[in-house]
């Protein structure tokens, strides 16, 4: 296969985005040097609307339909997310094929006061915009207050500065990639607050029907992120996974096997059900899968008919 001569990568608009376009940018022009890589900077419905949360106004999906339009009429070659954005149940004619090797998975915890969660005293603001977390938090602190926090990481940081929180909860990935490491306070462990399918990995989207792109991205393909993700976007795909659902799932490579966590909580922490699978890394989807199983058996299908039951009286 000849070597591509130009690719244009469809990318969000905020720092990170195009942090995470850049980086690609670069591995794609050290592989192909004559290649011409040009960005096409978007804003998305997701960066758009700040003033709810995403379960509210339509999920992650909002973070990529404008890239995917790009795609669909040849204005981009291919579309780098973070893979937790990307939608477990991608229609055609959209394929994701291609993970990058994963950077730090765990959230972290970030405050000008405090060094940990358990620092904070009763009643302390903590901000987060994912359920997951807020389940995983109140039910380890239940004597604090969870608020939703919106916004680029900037922008959630410039909250955090002035004092509408007293700690906020983001991504480590998202902080290391923009030389904010020296913001994060701790790290949460992933038995503490195991992480979002994806979480940390890097994904590129194409159109399904662009061979030539598969094979130029082929190299940029990091086999043990791949597999892991593969098994935590299984668990998430079984049980409708989206950011009405607090979820999580996290795997981890050792060896030949693949070891996964999962865990469904009600948004209030009341109810978590967990979950393990562990296999030869070749069947990581079938690990994902038959964990989502043991999960809806020992009690995740009362949370999620809870949750749907909310969503219809909403």
């Amino acid at each position: 296969m000849s070597a591509p001569q130009r690719l244009v990568i469809a990318t969000r608009a905020s720092r990170l985005a195009l942090w995470q376009a850049e980086f690609v940018r670069g591995r794609l022009q050290t592989l192909y040097p004559a290649c011409s890589v040009e960005l096409l900077t978007l804003t998305t419905r997701g960066d758009q609307i700040l003033d709810r949360t995403l379960s509210k106004v339509g999920g992650k999906g909002l973070f990529v339909k404008e890239l995917e339009n790009a795609l669909l009429d040849d204005r981009a070659d291919l579309a780098v997310h973070s893979l937790k954005d990307v939608p477990v149940d991608l229609q055609a004619p959209f394929e994701l094929c291609a993970v990058l090797e994963r950077a730090d998975p765990r959230d972290a915890f970030v405050s000008n006061d405090y060094a940990t969660l358990a620092e904070l005293p009763a009643g302390s603001v903590v901000g987060t915009s994912s359920l997951r977390r807020e389940s995983q938090l109140r039910a380890r602190y239940p004597h604090l207050r969870v608020q939703p926090l919106r916004g680029n990481l900037d922008t959630r940081l410039a909250k955090l500065d002035r004092g509408e929180y007293a700690a906020i909860i983001l991504a480590a990935a998202g902080l290391d990639r923009l030389a904010l490491g020296h913001r994060i306070r701790s790290l949460l462990e992933p038995a503490d607050s195991l992480p979002a399918a994806g979480q940390g990995a890097l994904g590129i989207e194409i159109r399904g029907d662009r061979a030539d792109l598969r094979g130029w991205l082929a190299p940029l393909v990091h086999a043990d992120t791949a597999a892991c993700s593969l098994a935590e976007r299984a668990v998430s795909r079984a049980l409708g996974g989206s950011c009405q659902v607090p979820l999580a799932a996290y795997a981890r490579v050792q060896g030949d096997q693949l070891v996964l966590h999962a865990l469904v909580a009600s948004p209030d922490g009341n109810r978590i059900v967990r979950a393990e699978g562990q296999g030869p890394v070749a069947q990581a989807e079938e690990i994902g899968e038959a964990a989502a199983r043991q999960l809806l058996a020992d009690g995740a299908d009362a949370i999620l008919a809870s949750l749907t039951q909310d969503d219809a009286s909403s």
